[in-house]
């Protein structure tokens, strides 16, 4: 495959997983613990890196799920002690993050590993770091991750669909149904956490936020069944991702910025043109209901 084609492929990869896990993110209106996880994970990125004085491997993995995990139970704490979601969630990720920065500054020296690759990350990088792959040849490490990471998702998905539809719609009726919603919320967090952490290095925490969130409330506003809001969610990462790499192109600037960007004109067209939640066919629907 090409440079461009392995580019566009993880970039794919990271709107297609993202957007199915943002859309659960949305409904359980929870879309800030994107953003918690994303930036929180630098300090499990760091701390790795502290411990092992080295950039690559599965120990940063663990780093960064764990930071995830302990963002998603700290938040649960504090808001379990009477602290409003919202407040619970800006407290713990601006704190992790900052303790990430300020590990960057004091203790990491020449390594490569700075706030800005956190922030937009290099996914021009991606096709050159390769392994081998039995019976497929060379893949980037990142594509070959974001894969994995993606088929996990999908399994659990799946495996547990009827229980992700009712915790995500109705908390009360699926513990009054004797579903297990702490461990639904949980599993979800972890979930969430791999997939960060999956698109991390890539493309970094603004792109990750944007994936999460942006192409699951533009899907949102086309339909209310879940199956194709996953869709169509799924439809607008990869949408986003490939329309932002040609923008990137064309404007001659970042990569992983553009596709942020794109996600935002999918999200604008979304919220004039939908046929259901639209402005314009709202304003059409009260242009009838005026003239009757």
């Amino acid at each position: 495959m090409s440079y461009t084609g392995w580019i566009l492929l993880t970039a794919s990869l990271v709107g297609l997983t993202c957007g199915i896990i943002g859309t659960f993110l949305i409904l359980r209106r929870m879309a800030m613990m994107a953003d918690a996880i994303s930036h929180s994970v630098l300090l499990g990125i760091v701390v790795a890196f502290l411990i092992t004085k080295q950039l690559s491997g599965g120990h940063m993995l663990i780093g960064s799920i764990i930071a995830g995990l302990a963002t998603a139970v700290l938040v649960q704490f504090l808001h379990s002690r009477g602290v409003a979601q919202e407040a619970s969630i800006g407290v713990v990720f601006t704190t992790l993050f900052a303790a990430g920065v300020v590990l960057i500054a004091t203790k990491v020296g020449n390594a490569h590993l700075d706030v800005q690759h956190a922030l937009m990350g290099e996914i021009t990088f991606v096709p050159w770091n390769k392994v081998n792959v039995p019976w497929i040849g060379e893949v980037p490490q990142a594509t070959l991750m974001l894969s994995i990471v993606l088929v996990i998702v999908l399994a659990v998905i799946l495996a547990f669909y009827k229980e992700w539809k009712i915790t995500s719609f109705d908390p009360a009726l699926a513990a009054s149904l004797g579903l297990p919603v702490v461990f639904m919320h949980y599993l979800f967090m972890t979930l969430v956490s791999v997939t960060t952490v999956a698109s991390f290095d890539a493309v970094g925490a603004i792109m990750v936020v944007a994936m999460l969130i942006t192409p699951a409330a533009s899907a949102y506003l086309w339909t209310e069944k879940l199956s194709v809001m996953l869709l169509l969610s799924a439809g607008f990462g990869v949408l986003s991702a490939i329309t932002g790499y040609y923008i990137a192109v064309w404007l001659d600037t970042s990569i992983s910025g553009s596709m942020a960007f794109a996600t935002g004109i999918v999200f604008l067209a979304s919220f004039i043109g939908s046929p259901t939640n639209g402005v314009f066919s709202r304003y059409l629907r009260a242009a009838v209901v005026a003239e009757e």
